[in-house]
């Protein structure tokens, strides 16, 4: 995760809104997944003010990032390893598609976000408006996590595929960039965007079959609703059932 993707927009009322609906959602004592990126970051610090005024929950982070911002704003911490089963997750995406099926991964925690997402009762997605899409991968390649051991044999598969991949470069530009867990990125252009909810998940299917390939940042079904906040600090409750609020 880099330094500026765990930056908060504190101008920004979309990104305070929803984190603020956010809150809503959790319930004293909850155990709550703490995702990674711009707007979870808000939601993080939001969430520590109110741990600092006695509410009681307890997180697990998705990146050292996170964790780091967490113990920052005063949010006690536990691993997943600790506990069976979390509450709540609230995590941000890159691109949304209308059945909630998302685009995620391109902060660099995809695979640790997908665990703590499986960890848990519920994800709860928050986004600015800018990221709903008609089709995943209007505006983001794809990204896909493979061991560096396979990156030659994954990446030649995927252009067989008809995607063009190319390996995330650190800040400097200069080297591969290495995440968390010892592995590459490559993130994926698709040569259009994926025609529907089939097309990402035969996608999604034939990347998983590939040796060495860790994940994809497809998150396909896991999203219990998205907030979309709004520049005028509105904020709609998008549901799987095609319900607004």
């Amino acid at each position: 995760m880099s330094t500026r993707e765990m930056q908060p927009e504190r101008d920004d009322p979309a990104m305070r809104a929803v984190a603020a609906r956010a809150l809503d959602l959790i319930g004293g004592g909850a155990l709550v997944g703490l995702g990674s990126g711009r707007t979870a970051s808000v939601f993080v610090r939001m969430l520590g003010t109110r741990v600092r005024d006695g509410f009681s929950v307890t997180g697990v982070p998705a990146s050292g990032a996170t964790a780091a911002l967490a113990r920052e704003a005063g949010i006690p911490l536990v691993s997943l390893s600790e506990i069976e089963l979390l509450d709540i997750t609230v995590d941000g995406a890159d691109e949304v598609a209308p059945n909630l099926d998302l685009m995620k991964g391109h902060g660099g925690a995809l695979v640790r976000e997908r665990i703590i997402a499986s960890a848990s009762r519920r994800q709860v997605i928050l986004v600015g408006a800018d990221k709903l899409v008609r089709r995943l991968g209007e505006r983001f390649a794809v990204p896909v996590e493979v061991m560096p051991f396979a990156a030659g044999p994954v990446t030649r598969a995927i252009r067989a595929a008809g995607l063009r991949p190319g390996v995330r470069m650190d800040a400097t530009g200069g080297r591969e960039l290495v995440n968390e867990n010892g592995n590459l990125t490559l993130d994926c252009a698709l040569p259009a965007p994926l025609a529907d909810a089939h097309a990402a998940r035969a996608l999604e299917a034939s990347l998983l079959a590939m040796p060495g390939v860790v994940d994809t940042g497809l998150f396909l079904g896991t999203a219990e609703r998205v907030l979309v906040g709004y520049p005028d600090g509105r904020v709609d409750t998008l549901l799987r059932d095609g319900v607004v609020r």
